[in-house]
């Protein structure tokens, strides 16, 4: 069981496939400003473009930031 009861557990994270930034967001805690000054300076998981209005990042790269493997 997660610390904070408004963050999800990491078995709700698929094991593939891609989350936008509002899924990301509810498993780190963290200001949407935060999360891109973090992808800006490579601190959490470069996104995926999948056209000019849409990113995204795989949700192997979030699981793996949560679980510490990142960096």
């Amino acid at each position: 069981m997660s610390k904070d009861a408004k963050i999800p557990d990491l078995q709700e994270i698929p094991q593939t496939g891609l989350l936008r930034i509002k899924q990301v967001l509810q498993f780190v805690p963290v200001s949407r400003s935060n999360w891109w000054a973090g992808v800006k300076s490579h601190r959490f998981p470069q996104p995926i473009k999948l056209s000019e209005r849409v990113t995204c990042w795989r949700a192997s790269d979030i699981r793996a930031l949560i679980e510490g493997g990142h960096e």
